[in-house]
């Protein structure tokens, strides 16, 4: 699958997600046994449209697996375990959480990173996103400076993603922070900061429109 995405993505930098590169934004992580998690997204169905997104699912949450995460991954602080599901091929925006991020990938999937540490007056050209290549089964921790957003699907059965960050994680904010400035202008959500494409929904909902450069859309 990997060879034929790369063709139908010429314009794309979309590597695996073991290329050496990689370690800029993240690592694989294969401490534990992710078989309880899969298992259960298996009852999940993923939407006939639009991607879905669920902070925390007491299914995923209240298991060994994820008592073990948040001891030895996390440090014992509280961690959230939901999932992304969906059928989304486009960016349309890119987020940090300043904390690392654990995906699982339930199905084959794309990750489309940056490095925040590129952003320039809360602008970014998409030209510096990357695509990644993650497989099935395969858990990828991305660091507090990898700008991401949901995955984006290489299949007609769409995308399943389980998403483990801390507690509180992109909870809706009581309010955004008046009068605005620098980076202030891009928090989104309870420890989300976020960049949306001029394009996407986000930007129409008032998210801060910094993304330039095409939509990037992954083809499969």
């Amino acid at each position: 699958m990997y060879t034929d995405l790369v063709k139908k993505n010429p314009a794309l930098s979309l590597l695996p997600v073991t290329d050496e590169s990689f370690q800029q934004y993240g690592r694989i992580v294969e401490e534990y046994d992710f078989t309880p998690w899969l298992k259960t997204m298996e009852q999940i169905a993923v939407p006939e449209s639009g991607n879905v997104y669920v902070a925390d699912d007491p299914r995923l949450c209240d298991t060994g697996l994820a008592a073990a995460v948040q001891e030895k991954l996390n440090g014992s602080m509280p961690i959230e375990v939901g999932y992304c599901i969906g059928n989304g091929s486009h960016l349309n925006a890119l987020e940090y959480h300043k904390m690392p991020e654990l995906d699982l990938a339930v199905t084959d999937l794309v990750l489309l990173l940056a490095d925040a540490r590129d952003i320039r007056g809360n602008t970014l050209d998409t030209a510096l996103v990357k695509g990644y290549y993650v497989p099935a089964g395969t858990a990828c921790e991305l660091y507090g400076t990898t700008l991401h957003f949901a995955p984006c699907r290489v299949s007609d059965e769409g995308f399943k993603c389980v998403v483990v960050l801390p507690q509180g994680t992109n909870l809706p904010l009581e309010h955004l922070p008046e009068n605005a400035r620098g980076e202030e202008r891009l928090l989104w959500m309870q420890g989300k900061w976020l960049i949306a494409h001029p394009e996407s929904a986000p930007a129409k909902n008032g998210a801060f429109a910094g993304l330039t450069g095409e939509n990037i859309q992954v083809l499969y």
